[in-house]
């Protein structure tokens, strides 16, 4: 491999959502004993997935395989109403790391269907996002994947709505809803987009070097929504080769010239370090940044309860007062990376 440089994408790898379920469920590895279950991927990463396996995590598809009593989390893409539900049953101890950008398009799912309206969802079939917004009102939601699907719509004979799955590459959602717009002339339309800003951002920050590189390494893994989207951008801007890997000994050996890398919402920064050592660019890594990110989501309600009750209960045991903070009242200076141990 002859790699003369790297032009590191910025921003990359995790977003607040992403941060925020792993430290959740990191804490919740540490407050019980194994097994922890957790409804779904936490995240759509496989070596993450993997890194907490060994810590005791048990993932499931059905929450009727979590046992009476257990500690449980529901994933960051959102769970159906339904599911959250059976969830609570049986004295299990929940706790939902829905990312807040999710949550606000099943608040707008739910109140348009309220008000009546057939409401047009722009999503990926099967996606696990997908799925839990269109449980919230499923006899109102029609789903689409392309501008052809809009033109097949019947017409509803009520006022419709545009909603969206977050992680879609804004290309693809401005022209199906530009689509939309056109057969629906009074098409209803949230004031803030529903994209995520972290999927927009890594886009546009990969569409910042693709262009100047022979090769783009996007780094994520298959089941990603916005991973995916990121090598469709890359080929968009004419990069004659782009590949996704989930680590750095699936990169062939055969790069040269200037490659670039970037990483899916989902991705830790350790996996993109180790692409960029296995790569060793003979002149170096350009760190190309296009907007500072600095969002944050604190830890869900339910575990900031689940701490103070446990900090609570360690402060009576040592006889101290236990009026202070709860050990992840503020963690947004504590990296996910960091709580989530390195896989050996």
């Amino acid at each position: 491999m002859k790699v003369d440089r790297v032009l590191l994408a910025e921003p990359r790898g995790f977003c607040a959502g992403v941060e925020m379920a792993i430290k959740a469920l990191a804490w919740m590895v540490r407050v019980f004993e194994p097994p922890v279950y957790c409804y779904h991927e936490i995240v759509h990463n496989r070596l993450v997935v993997e890194a907490f396996a060994t810590q005791g995590v048990v993932f499931v598809d059905d929450v009727a395989d979590v046992p009476a009593g257990a500690p449980l989390m529901l994933s960051a893409h959102g769970s159906a109403p339904e599911v959250e539900s059976a969830a609570a049953a049986h004295g299990r101890t929940v706790v939902n790391a829905v990312c807040p950008l999710v949550t606000k398009v099943h608040h707008e799912m739910k109140v348009r269907a309220r008000k009546g309206y057939t409401v047009v969802y722009v999503g990926h079939a099967g996606h696990e996002e997908a799925i839990g917004t269109m449980a919230v009102a499923p006899s109102a939601v029609r789903l689409v994947e392309s501008e052809a699907d809009v033109d097949a719509l019947a017409d509803p004979g009520t006022p419709v709505a545009l909603l969206a799955q977050t992680t879609l590459p804004h290309d693809e959602w401005s022209g199906i809803a530009e689509r939309a717009r056109a057969r629906f002339p009074d098409l209803w339309m949230p004031g803030r987009s529903d994209l995520c800003y972290a999927t927009t951002n890594r886009q546009g920050a990969l569409r910042a070097i693709a262009g100047r590189c022979d090769a783009v390494v996007v780094i994520g893994s298959a089941n990603s929504s916005n991973t995916v989207s990121l090598t469709h951008v890359a080929a968009a801007t004419g990069c004659r080769r782009v590949m996704r890997v989930n680590a750095a000994d699936e990169l062939p050996d055969d790069l040269d010239g200037t490659v670039g890398v970037t990483a899916g919402a989902s991705a830790p920064e350790w996996l993109v370090e180790e692409v960029v050592a296995r790569l060793a660019p003979g002149h170096g890594v350009e760190v190309v940044s296009t907007v500072a990110e600095e969002e944050y989501f604190p830890p869900p309600p339910e575990l900031r309860d689940l701490l103070r009750a446990v900090a609570s209960a360690a402060a009576v045991a040592v006889g101290v007062p236990a009026d202070g903070p709860a050990p992840s009242a503020d963690d947004r200076h504590v990296p996910a990376a960091r709580m989530l141990a390195h896989p050996a």
